[in-house]
């Protein structure tokens, strides 16, 4: 049973959002501000956060962006339909997805079990999980991480891990826009155009020398994207 915390500053959505996941099985805690919500993660492990952008005392996107610096916990972030550049760059910051308001619980549900599905640890063991290698980059497969030359653990989100997953396991191969999406999130997957290029821009500031001139993961124009690096599989 997936536990999570529902931030909102709506009483009502809370009441509500949190007996309708209940009833599908989900531990449900909800929270109407940030500090009700630090106070809620000191306590209790979740598996996920639903994270309002709009909130009384720190807003969702700088929620976001602080739990990013050191949990790699599930955020689907609550947009109004019109806050795009919001959604955006709530998906820079490392959110896994986003649910524009006003919303049909049933698509909320849906996307909270695609995140986790995605996002959940696989049953690997440690003699038979594979490392990839490349760059002086370690990804381990089975505990989910990404660690640097020096084994330092770098903060990785679902979404990242899947997309660099889809190259390391793709290397020197030229993948479109919509290649990335079905090997990462699956065909279904409700996304805006610039979801992909986010998610690339996110993890090339977390592997290249330097992000700007991107030699790791190289865009091919009017085709999609390279990895351009050695992959070594332990």
């Amino acid at each position: 049973m997936a536990t999570i915390l529902v931030i909102d500053d709506d009483i009502d959505l809370l009441d509500l959002m949190r007996d309708f996941l209940t009833r599908h099985g989900f531990k449900v805690e909800t929270a109407c501000s940030g500090k009700t919500m630090d106070q809620r993660m000191e306590h209790t492990k979740f598996d996920m956060l639903i994270l309002d952008i709009m909130l009384p005392d720190e807003d969702g996107i700088a929620i976001c962006k602080r739990i990013r610096e050191h949990s790699n916990i599930s955020i689907i972030m609550l947009t109004a339909i019109t806050e795009l550049p919001d959604r955006i760059l709530g998906l820079e910051l490392g959110a896994d997805d986003y649910v524009a308001k006003p919303f049909d619980p049933r698509e909320l549900l849906a996307r909270i079990r695609a995140v986790l599905r995605r996002t959940s640890q696989r049953s690997y063991t440690h003699t038979s999980t594979p490392h990839f290698h490349f760059n002086n980059w370690k990804l381990e497969i089975g505990k989910r991480e990404l660690r640097n030359e020096n084994n330092t653990l770098i903060p990785i989100s679902g979404g990242e891990f899947e997309l660099l997953l889809t190259f390391v396991n793709h290397p020197g191969k030229v993948l479109s826009r919509n290649q990335i999406l079905d090997l990462t999130k699956g065909a279904t997957y409700d996304v805006f155009d610039r979801s992909i290029d986010v998610l690339i821009s996110r993890l090339r500031r977390k592997i290249e020398p330097n992000p700007k001139y991107p030699k790791l993961i190289k865009t091919v124009r009017n085709s999609g994207y390279i990895f351009t690096p050695l992959v070594y599989r332990k």
